[in-house]
């Protein structure tokens, strides 16, 4: 193998490119991205950075040194734009090309929108970090800022535009968001708290578009109801990025399927982090994760397999996910569902410090911890024990 591409140049990208030269690929090595930044670490997007509290030089995933150890070609700037898998080529937006024997798929995912979202300053999606300064640049205190979408990043946001003293509306088109991460037990505390804290919650009713004049005005819900908004985060979910690889002969299915190793129907094809749809090894159906755990960890497999040509490791990890809440820690591992048995297994709902486990079928198949990250360690050592158990039917 010559050339390898690897397409995607976020944490799942960074990583298969370090873990290429790791595990001994001295050819050519070229790392595509859309956005013309160097790779940076996107969590504390919605946490710290927006905050205020790190500023931009600080997200960078690698140091100068480890970027000139990679011996890379950036290809920075311009997104891909085809896979030409008969010829070996990534076809770029410019109409330019990368010819490679081999390709690692780690384009991520893309934020969604509302249908008629106003294009107009003031409306923001966080995807990037531009997009985080852009935002940041608008929250201050007295600020009215409604934040459409109740999921793990839209609560984020609106926690910390809540802590820099704005007036934060969350609305979400569930009545109950998370509950189908978290269950229809536990979502309810995560939003107590944001009551807590003075965020209104809104929630039942959709959104159906953002008002603007010469700016945002406010979001228009399904009823009629218009939410006054000096600022507006439409934050109401992602889908894989694979529009790209359409009619590349690669199976496409919310996201790119792979086997439990990453690797494609092709040999010379991988797929990591957000945009891949693999078969853990200890579960019986295909899972997606968009965690930033599974985009650390899936790469040092998906080498090896590419480097191989063939299958020759699996990927183990079990996807897991810690979020920063006002002063509270929620931490989550597995793989829950909505009809699953949920058991306070230590600490208590009421202090809002404590584990809980998720059964299925008799086995703990997931764990989540508010407040309790050392508790929450054991438990997530447990399951990884049960989840070891022969693989589970679904249910």
């Amino acid at each position: 193998m010559n050339t390898v591409a690897v397409v995607g140049s976020s944490v799942a990208g960074w990583r298969a490119a370090q873990e290429l030269r790791e595990q001994g690929f001295d050819g050519r090595l070229v790392i595509i991205g859309a956005e013309p930044h160097r790779p940076y670490d996107r969590p504390p997007l919605s946490k710290e950075f927006l905050a205020g509290k790190m500023q931009p030089e600080e997200l960078a995933l690698g140091s100068e040194q480890e970027e000139a150890d990679l011996a890379a070609e950036w290809r920075l700037g311009v997104p891909a734009a085809r896979l030409d898998t008969r010829r070996g080529a990534v076809v770029l937006a410019d109409g330019s090309e990368v010819r490679a024997d081999g390709v690692v798929l780690a384009t991520g995912s893309a934020r969604l929108s509302l249908p008629g979202t106003a294009e107009a300053p003031g409306c923001h999606r966080l995807r990037t970090v531009d997009d985080a300064l852009a935002l940041r640049g608008d929250i201050r205190a007295g600020a009215r800022v409604v934040v459409v979408g109740g999921g793990l990043i839209g609560t984020e946001i609106a926690s910390t535009c809540r802590s820099l003293g704005a007036e934060v509306t969350l609305v979400d088109a569930q009545h109950l968001p998370l509950a189908r991460t978290l269950g229809i037990e536990l979502a309810p505390l995560c939003f107590a708290q944001h009551e807590d804290y003075g965020v209104r919650v809104r929630c039942g009713t959709p959104a159906t578009r953002v008002l603007a004049d010469d700016r945002v005005t406010g979001v228009e819900l399904a009823d009629g109801r218009v939410i006054p908004a000096d600022a507006v985060v439409v934050e109401v979910g992602a889908e894989p990025a694979t529009r790209w690889l359409r009619g590349s002969g690669l199976k496409l299915r919310d996201g790119v399927v792979t086997n439990s190793g990453c690797a494609t129907s092709l040999p010379n094809v991988v797929a990591v982090g957000d945009i891949a749809r693999y078969q853990p090894v200890h579960w019986s159906r295909t899972v997606r994760s968009d965690h930033w755990s599974t985009a650390m960890n899936q790469p040092p497999v998906a080498v090896r397999n590419l480097l191989a040509g063939q299958t020759v490791d699996t990927y183990a990890g079990v996807p897991h996910f810690w979020s920063r809440q006002y002063d509270s820690t929620l931490q989550f591992a597995g793989y829950a569902g909505p009809k699953d048995r949920i058991t306070v297994v230590d600490g208590s709902l009421k202090a809002r410090r404590f584990v809980a486990t998720y059964q299925r079928g008799g086995r703990t198949i997931a764990v989540f911890a508010m407040n309790s990250p050392k508790q929450f360690a054991v438990h997530r050592r447990r399951l990884v024990a049960s989840l070891s158990a022969p693989v589970l039917s679904r249910r």
